[in-house]
């Protein structure tokens, strides 16, 4: 707390009156960061009736959010396990609404086709795609064909 006072150029006695405990100052950090780099709009890939491109669309909007936003993302990922437990819950119900919203276009929702939909959507398979030098275009295609197929 000490050097974010010095650095803002405050006194720690007002750094403490606004920000109370390490969980107050850590949540006004991530809703600023949140609200500079919004996640996706899935409720928009409803327009796409058809689940393949529902899928393709979601897929190539969220790794190219995940590519614009790779260090933090990694970064939040790696430390989740030390960050106040709302991290965690943010990150948790953004994914269960991201797979919810491209497996209601499916005629079926069964387990392997959850699995597979939140295999596609989770941060680290992206991040596995892009690492081998698969672009967010490339790689949601990819995993769109990959996945459509459990679909029946």
């Amino acid at each position: 707390m000490s050097a974010i006072a010095d650095k803002a150029g405050v006194q720690r006695s007002t750094l403490y009156r606004h920000f109370p405990d390490d969980n107050a100052i850590f949540g006004a950090c991530t809703s600023h960061w949140i609200a500079r780099h919004p996640w996706p709009q899935i409720e928009q890939w409803r327009q796409f009736e058809d689940p393949t491109q529902r899928l393709l669309h979601g897929l190539t909007e969220l790794y190219d959010y995940y590519s614009d936003n790779r260090q933090m993302l990694y970064n939040s990922m790696r430390d989740v396990e030390v960050m106040p437990e709302f991290v965690g819950e943010i990150s948790r119900e953004q994914h269960a609404a991201t797979v919810s919203v491209l497996i209601e276009a499916f005629d079926r929702d069964d387990e392997d086709l959850r699995a597979a939909v939140s295999l596609a959507v989770d941060f680290r398979t992206w991040s596995s795609l892009a690492d081998a030098g698969t672009s967010p275009e490339d790689a949601a295609s990819l995993m769109a064909r990959m996945v459509a197929p459990l679909a029946g």
